[in-house]
């Protein structure tokens, strides 16, 4: 069972890794790049690891499980970051909001009563949680399927005529 998933979670490992890198983790707001890279990385992993053809349905199981096991990692770094770098982050939020004149006043006030409260760091962390799950899941089956259209076949032996 693990060996069938061993190449998910190095996608997944690469995927929660990378994303939440500082700055190399912002190129996942393009088209969450990290994320489409390590369901690429998985089906190659597969490929590598099967000697007949690759399944599709077995490439984006792949997908999946890395986006979620991505997800998982980069929400626990997150978190970590935000412990030991809290006061800034609140900061950064706090001065957004003040500088976005088309946020509503009833939005502002109750993003502004969240990170007064006591438990600002689990709100936070369950925020990033039920956005990068649905969504690195989706990314990394997307990039799976892209990998399998490199990567799945392998080509027949041409017969000799």
């Amino acid at each position: 069972m693990t060996r069938r998933f061993q190449p998910s979670l190095v996608g997944g490992l690469f995927i929660g890794i990378v994303s939440s890198l500082p700055i190399v983790g912002g190129a996942n707001a393009c088209c969450c790049l990290w994320v489409v890279l390590g369901g690429l990385l998985t089906v190659y992993l597969q490929r590598q690891a099967h000697a007949g053809a690759l399944d599709a349905a077995e490439a984006l199981l792949g997908g999946l499980v890395a986006g979620l096991v991505g997800s998982i990692i980069s929400t626990a770094v997150s978190a970590m970051l935000y412990a030991v770098s809290g006061d800034q982050v609140l900061e950064q939020i706090r001065t957004y909001l003040e500088g976005n004149a088309q946020m509503p006043a009833e939005i502002k006030d109750r993003v502004e009563s969240l990170l007064g409260a006591r438990n600002a760091p689990v709100m936070i962390a369950l925020i990033s949680a039920l956005v990068t799950v649905p969504m690195y899941s989706v990314f990394g089956m997307l990039g799976a399927l892209l990998g399998f259209a490199l990567f799945g076949k392998k080509p027949k032996p041409e017969t000799p005529s």
